[in-house]
């Protein structure tokens, strides 16, 4: 079966097309709620990829802590992964200032909003945090009750909140001209394979039923989304965490090439956030943290309720 070329067929895809979600179902509110500080560093395992040795959750918040810009690449439906990315925000603070944090699920047009709203949370006001929700026009794609919490707490922060995407008009307009990013590491690495590859992942997310005009429009966009998430991430007060899909974030695929296609330096550090099993190769991360499935995290979160509350008696 093949799909038409239209926009508004294919635009909630495009958005989140290579997003890295998985099937496995969320972590819910409740259990999201209850996972404290010490939860957080018990999920899972982190590997540095350059040595192949295993950190501790406070090993890999020193290296974070050093780097100017780093990236953290998740799966969107994994509630586990935005606990994570609330952790380490609030510890990196505490370590060094933190200059700002980019937000690829934030779209140019809701960035006045952020801006306005910011400094009125700064006075400390006891407020819904679904009418923030609506005050900054947050994206119903981007589940809420996954994001809420790490949302509140980068709102409530003294550092900015910067939009990483692009808006739904220029990707409107980028799937009509479908415009081909300038640079030799988007081009040409991997044996000049990254069209390939991102064209691969497409289509095995489409179940290979995708037409080749709705194919290279969807690359043109993702790609675009990649150079527009890089020039944001260089121009964002330093230090500055990005926080995207882990294709996005990939340094063999990602954002980190276009990063060296404009700046002809380093790319950034990498932590990819992936579940117990997944496959992360050094070529594509700095760092990964395995995290449990949704059985065992429950379970992480079940001993350790257990404990504070024997702990108490």
């Amino acid at each position: 079966m093949k799909f038409p070329l239209s926009f508004a067929a294919v635009l909630p895809t495009c958005v989140l097309a290579l997003s890295a979600c998985s099937s496995v179902a969320p972590l819910s509110a409740t259990t999201a709620a209850s996972v404290s500080a010490q939860d957080v560093r018990q999920l899972g395992e982190i590997v540095d990829l350059r040595s192949g040795q295993r950190l501790s959750a406070e090993q890999l918040l020193v290296q974070l802590a050093a780097a100017p810009r780093v990236i953290v690449g998740e799966q969107h439906d994994q509630l586990s992964h935005h606990q994570i990315e609330q952790w380490l925000l609030q510890q990196l603070q505490g370590q060094r200032p933190q200059g700002s944090v980019l937000l690829e699920m934030l779209n140019p047009d809701q960035q006045a909003k952020v801006d306005k709203v910011k400094p009125w949370l700064q006075t400390d006001p006891v407020v819904r945090p679904a009418h923030v929700a609506e005050l900054m026009a947050w994206q119903p794609s981007w589940k809420w009750e996954q994001y809420g919490d790490l949302v509140m707490t980068l709102m409530r922060a003294p550092y900015p909140l910067w939009s990483a995407n692009l808006d739904r008009s220029e990707i409107k307009q980028m799937f009509i001209d479908k415009p081909a990013v300038q640079g030799i590491h988007s081009n040409l690495a991997n044996d000049g394979k990254v069209h390939e590859k991102l064209q691969d992942i497409i289509r095995v997310m489409h179940d290979n039923q995708i037409d080749a005009p709705r194919l290279a429009a969807m690359l043109s966009v993702q790609q675009q989304r990649d150079r527009r998430m890089a020039e944001r991430l260089l121009a964002a007060p330093a230090p500055a965490v990005l926080i995207a899909g882990a294709y996005h974030a990939h340094k063999d695929l990602g954002v980190p090439l276009h990063v060296r296609d404009l700046t002809g330096g380093p790319a950034p550090l990498v932590l990819v956030l992936a579940p117990r099993g997944a496959t992360v190769l050094a070529t594509q991360a700095d760092f990964v943290w395995f995290t449990p499935a949704v059985a065992e995290a429950a379970a992480v979160t079940a001993e350790a309720a257990a404990t504070a509350g024997a702990s108490a008696k």
